[in-house]
């Protein structure tokens, strides 16, 4: 009887679990062990079989949250280089951080539900989550998506699922970011040295092309290419706040 009672209500949570992956990704998942892994934050450490394959290993989402994170660099990097051919390296630099980044992703996958997914997959309280703990799972379902999917099927739910349905890239680009300004308040708030260096440039005049770095404590941190000082500042500026995270 107790048998009964527990396949009854696993197979209840796992309907019910395809039936909120199948909303956000437009399909019904093939292998719902990736998705269940992907929703399966590190804190909750649940001591269940992890004879996934493929090199899944540990039991929480975050190998899938490292895999997601690339596929997704890459889709929006390709999109963006399409969808702005004439724009430069540091423009693009900087709008894929802002697309990308934490702040972002937490709230793109509070917009089509991860939040809820997560917290009901994982069956107990998170005392203490991590602001980014829905952002992270978001980049772990790409990586799940990618996995179960596919390439092709996973660039088709990142830019029309996700992206042209729930931002608005022009708004994205008309709202310009001063990065150079914030990296340059948080160096002070951290008591951080902080130099910013043009270490080359190229072309002739109205062509030519600066590169920026940006070093922190006597170590380089970033390098952003625009075609002024200023742009490959601002671009070196982008790549150090997404890598450590400075909102």
């Amino acid at each position: 009887m107790w048998l009964q009672k527990w396949f009854r209500k696993h197979n209840a949570s796992d309907a019910k679990l395809v039936y909120a992956v199948k909303q956000i990704i437009g399909a019904t998942p093939n292998n719902l062990e990736l998705y269940k892994l992907a929703l399966r934050h590190s804190s909750t450490q649940q001591n269940i079989p992890t004879e996934h394959g493929q090199g899944f290993g540990r039991n929480h989402n975050e190998r899938l949250e490292y895999l997601g994170d690339a596929i997704l660099g890459a889709i929006i990097a390709e999109y963006l280089f399409k969808k702005f051919p004439f724009k430069d390296e540091g423009f693009l630099t900087e709008i894929r951080s802002r697309l990308v980044n934490r702040e972002s992703l937490t709230q793109l996958a509070m917009k089509i539900g991860v939040n809820n997914i997560l917290e009901a997959n994982i069956k107990q309280k998170v005392i203490h989550p991590h602001r980014s703990m829905h952002g992270d799972a978001l980049e772990a379902l790409i990586g799940a998506v990618y996995l179960d999917k596919g390439f092709e099927f996973s660039r088709r739910f990142i830019i029309q699922n996700l992206f042209e349905t729930h931002i608005k890239i022009d708004d994205v680009v008309a709202n310009e970011t001063n990065h150079k300004s914030k990296i340059i308040e948080w160096a002070q708030k951290e008591n951080k040295q902080l130099k910013f260096e043009i270490v080359d440039s190229k072309g002739k005049d109205h062509m030519r092309e600066f590169t920026a770095q940006i070093i922190i404590d006597g170590e380089v941190k970033g390098v952003g290419k625009g075609l002024s000082k200023k742009k490959a500042e601002q671009a070196a500026a982008a790549i150090v706040m997404n890598t450590l995270e400075i909102k």
